[in-house]
């Protein structure tokens, strides 16, 4: 009999499904893994899942495994840890983390995964494609040595750029977000938070992650003179304001863009995707990001935990979809 495995798929905006899909053997360079957790990021994929990809946007948003077209039908996410089951004997057995959509067996080329330090618990390595986007701003933001610091927005990205910046030497780092609960993530990461109106100002870098308008306006408002902000929000289909006069070019602020994409110039010619993965890997050996995970479902519940998740009834930084009984 062929072997089959059960994915989430968006067949429309906002409407998703578990399929049963065709699992075929792993040829000689391939594994088969058998995924243990995968993790929905609540910025993109509640975005995907709501059909709010630009049209222009379609080509650069495809997740590396991605199956189907935006807006939908289609296979989408990016957070997957799972076991090694067939493949290279070097990889057999090991836990390995892919960026593939939520899926409870798959077969990809060896060279898509990374195995997962034994100081990172499968359950924490969901993590590692949030982690590896902190990495890239961080090496975009290029921080010095006492450096004022805010990062506004206490995200999944926020967090995990906050979480990093507490390991800098000498620097003050502020996690500011509209939302008070958010204090209580910040204290697990080891950084001190702000309300947006009481952020400490005259700061050196702002990195901004909170997706919205009030939130890049406050980061302009932050800054020393020739002070910048890395904009890591993702705006989707969104047009967004942005008070360029004022003082914008009496102080000569900056506003710079980081994607994950691409590495970063400032390590591109010695640094691979692979390297920055790993280095996200290595980060996680620390307990204090466990704070970003603040769910839990079974993978048979994606096509209604989505929903909540989009609508905001189930409050999530990362939403921790785990594997146990679901067919292959």
């Amino acid at each position: 009999m062929p072997r089959v495995a059960c994915a989430f798929w968006l067949n429309a905006p906002g409407q998703g499904e578990i399929r049963r899909v065709p699992l075929p053997d792993p040829g000689a360079d391939e594994v088969l893994v058998r995924t243990l957790c995968s993790g929905v990021s609540r910025g993109t994929e509640t975005l995907v899942f709501r059909g709010g990809v630009p049209t222009s946007q379609h080509s650069l948003m495809r997740a590396p495994f991605q199956e189907g077209d935006f807006p939908a039908p289609l296979k989408y996410g990016y957070l997957n840890v799972g076991v090694v089951e067939e493949g290279p004997s070097a990889l057999l057995g090991r836990t390995v983390f892919c960026l593939y959509p939520h899926q409870t067996h798959y077969v990809v080329p060896a060279s898509a995964v990374t195995p997962v330090p034994d100081s990172v618990p499968a359950s924490r390595a969901v993590l590692a494609g949030t982690v590896e986007t902190a990495v890239n701003a961080l090496w975009d933001a290029a921080p010095l040595v006492g450096d004022r610091i805010a990062v506004i927005g206490a995200g999944m990205v926020g967090c995990s750029v906050a979480a990093i910046l507490a390991r800098y030497p000498a620097v003050r780092v502020q996690l500011v977000d509209a939302d008070p609960a958010r204090e209580a993530t910040a204290r697990a990461l080891g950084v001190d938070f702000a309300l947006p109106q009481d952020a400490l100002g005259d700061c050196d870098l702002v990195v901004h992650a909170s997706a919205t308008e009030q939130g890049l306006t406050r980061a302009l408002e932050l800054l020393a003179p020739e002070g910048t902000v890395i904009e890591l929000s993702w705006y989707g289909d969104r047009q967004v304001s942005l008070p360029l006069g004022e003082v914008f070019h009496s102080r000569r602020l900056v506003v710079r863009s980081s994607q994950v994409g691409a590495v970063s110039p400032a390590r591109r010619a010695r640094r691979t995707f692979a390297d920055r993965l790993a280095l996200a890997l290595d980060l996680l050996a620390d307990p204090a990001f466990d704070a970003l995970i603040t769910g839990e479902s079974a993978f048979e519940e994606l096509p209604e935990v989505l929903p909540r998740l989009v609508s905001g009834d189930l409050p999530a930084l990362c939403h921790r979809i785990r594997y146990g009984s679901a067919g292959g």
